[in-house]
């Protein structure tokens, strides 16, 4: 019997309220397919939350736990120490950051155990301290803000991240691919195969797939030229290029791009420019405790002033008045 045919790992979802079922339940069933197919309990697992109770997903659907931290603090010293902790994070994140919970993070990591984070987990283990100078993978309508949050943290967009002891993953069904690439790690393609079948999808993505749709269908825009600006204007929103620096890159005139933007996107090429700023604006005020004139900056706006009159104008409100109205939904 070679050592692969006896492994063995233990794993500990933790549930932060209001996480997301499709990564939890993404990340659980390739362990009971593989089970399944191995015919032995390869991958054994019990859930946890801060004090034991229920944990309520973001779907609304109440699920039971095994266990608290409490307990999991106690089994760490004996034989039931899991080899892996797993977060399974989802919406507003932050109302749920708790000293207790870091110090046992941080403790299990110290002990040697494997530390995961599903969707928006990874902001958990970051506040945590355990991702300085790591690379880990987060949902794109997070990064924004976890990037200003935690600037050592090597953050991407990536579907999933490992390194060293450390796994993350977006979220959605990236948890799919993020345990079965550890699967495969234990095991062997061979079985990460037959779940794949069992479970219907084609393949295992790599961590670099995108996360979001390919710009074209996203937008629903065919045109090839319309396509390179817009990436060209979301890969320089601090520092804006103009319109005939666009120009020159693309190879066409100011007045092509106008009538081109016009035809495809129902708006001038600055407007379009300007809304994908103040939505990156936008993400940042919500996820991010940045000063509003900083926000600004980091949206290519050369004064708070004009920085604000321009949010009113789109969103009807104050970036102020958007930060306050997130404030007091973290609180309720």
């Amino acid at each position: 019997m070679n050592a692969k045919s006896s492994l063995k790992r233990s794993i500990v979802f933790y549930l932060v309220p209001d996480f997301t079922m499709v990564a939890f339940a993404t990340a659980l069933e390739p362990l009971r397919s593989a089970n399944r197919m191995l015919g032995y309990e390869a991958y054994s697992w019990r859930l946890a939350s801060l004090d034991g109770t229920p944990v309520r997903a973001s779907n609304g659907v109440e699920c039971g736990v095994e266990t608290s931290l409490e307990i999991e603090r106690r089994k760490l010293a004996g034989p039931e120490r899991p080899t892996m902790v797993v977060v399974c994070g989802g919406i507003d994140v932050e109302k749920y950051t708790n000293k207790t919970v870091f110090a046992w993070l941080r403790e299990e990591y110290n002990r040697g155990v494997a530390i995961g984070g599903l969707c928006t987990g990874a902001y958990l283990l970051a506040a945590a301290g355990l991702l300085s100078n790591k690379r880990c993978a987060i949902h794109w309508e997070n990064l924004p803000g976890f990037a200003e949050k935690f600037p050592k943290v090597d953050v991407y967009a990536d579907l999933f991240e490992i390194d060293q002891n450390i796994y993350t993953c977006a979220g959605g069904t990236a948890a799919l691919d993020m345990v079965l690439k550890l699967i495969g790690d234990d095991f062997d393609d061979n079985l990460v195969n037959r779940i794949c079948e069992q479970m219907l999808t084609d393949r295992v993505r790599s961590p670099t797939d995108r996360q979001r749709l390919p710009l074209r269908a996203r937008l629903g825009v065919q045109n090839s030229k319309v396509l390179s600006i817009i990436e060209l204007m979301e890969a320089n929103l601090a520092e804006p290029l103009s319109l005939i620096e666009i120009a020159d890159r693309v190879g066409l005139s100011r007045r092509q791009i106008e009538r081109l933007f016009r035809q495809e996107m129902g708006r001038s090429p600055a407007r379009y420019y300007l809304e994908i700023r103040l939505d990156r604006a936008r993400h940042l005020l919500v996820q991010s405790s940045l000063p509003v004139v900083d926000v600004a900056v980091a949206c290519g706006f050369v004064s708070a002033s004009h920085f604000s009159k321009c949010y009113r104008e789109l969103y009807a409100r104050s970036p102020q008045q958007e930060r306050n109205d997130r404030k007091q939904l973290l609180v309720a």
